[in-house]
């Protein structure tokens, strides 16, 4: 007998009635480049609303590298806190194929001021376009920039995390699984937000979340299958394509994972995260009852959106003013 589906959380359920779902969900991949320019002026509309966080300042950068295009990120800088500062090196959420740095922007710069951390928003390529694991090397080329030129930008080389929300968690976990191998200096942790890390759809909750319309199973296949094309649920899949491929995980930082009880990601996150502690790394993981994808986004004055914000906020505090951790043994 198939199991019961636990309910909405009442606040989660009143604000995904207010939500434009087409037949598609609120993210058509159908359209990819309609889709784009919809959140792009959602985004921008939003923006348009929030006071601006006048202490931290935003720069453009361009971060440079001898083979390929230039990486784009956005750099917030708090102006009163005492440097050298702790820096958060970010990735926006889209399922890896929507988005853009400062979309972020509006809750990043008073992330920023509250805790007097610099943000680093990468501006990582997009799939089809760019198929993976292209958004991972953008990803790895600006978290090696930060630190090499941490000096010069006042921020603190020694105190750098990785984030990302969604799509951008599972660039984010790729991203340290590329540090890790390539020898370069370990992030402090990195702070998954229901990320985007498998692209088999073979667990419970991809067979389940099929009908909520914000990121329902058919909706995460077209994503992977614009991400890797033919690949897709295949085995010529790397880590660095999707993080849940990797079967060691030993040696990565200290990791916070929170996701909803009705994502479509939830049993790739808890199967992350047991691996992960399995493999000696430090996890924090949180799961949110009748909680679906990105509720913190849609519902943003929910108990569960303030619970999760201010959970997450701890999390960096306590890992910013804490000396860095020495990676597992491997």
């Amino acid at each position: 007998m198939p199991r019961s589906r636990p309910a909405i959380d009442s606040e989660l359920a009143a604000a995904l009635q207010a939500m434009p779902i087409g037949p598609n969900g609120v993210f058509d991949l159908t359209d990819i480049p309609a889709t784009r320019q919809a959140v792009r002026a959602l985004a921008e509309s939003i923006a348009s609303t929030i006071p601006d966080e006048t202490t931290v300042t935003a720069d453009e950068i361009q971060v440079p590298r001898a083979e390929g295009p230039d990486v784009p990120i956005v750099l917030l800088r708090p102006q009163n806190a005492p440097g050298p500062v702790p820096v958060l090196v970010w990735f926006h959420g889209g399922g890896q194929v929507l988005g853009f740095a400062a979309q972020d922007t509006p809750w990043l710069k008073p992330l920023s001021a509250a805790l007097g951390c610099a943000i680093a928003a990468v501006d990582y390529r997009l799939a089809p376009e760019t198929p993976a694991p292209g958004a991972a090397e953008d990803g790895y080329t600006a978290y090696r920039w930060i630190r090499d030129n941490a000096a010069d930008l006042g921020l603190d080389p020694t105190r750098v995390g990785l984030a990302g929300q969604s799509g951008g968690g599972g660039i984010a976990a790729a991203t340290a699984l590329l540090i890790r191998d390539r020898g370069a200096e370990a992030p402090l942790f990195q702070l998954l937000m229901y990320p985007m890390l498998d692209d088999r759809n073979t667990t419970d909750s991809s067979r389940e979340i099929t009908d909520i319309g914000i990121w329902d199973r058919s909706t995460n296949i077209l994503a992977w299958q614009a991400i890797l094309g033919d690949r897709a649920g295949t085995e010529d899949v790397t880590p660095y394509s999707a993080a849940s491929r990797a079967t060691d995980l030993a040696g990565l930082p200290p990791t916070f994972i929170g996701v909803g009880e009705l994502d479509v990601f939830r049993d790739e996150n808890l199967d992350y995260a047991a691996r992960l502690r399995a493999h000696g790394v430090p996890v924090e993981l949180h799961l949110y009852p009748g909680a679906y994808h990105a509720f913190d986004l849609f519902a943003p004055q929910s108990h569960l959106a303030a619970s999760f914000h201010h959970t997450l906020n701890d999390y960096l505090v306590r890992h910013f003013t804490k000396a860095p951790a020495t990676p597992a043994a491997r």
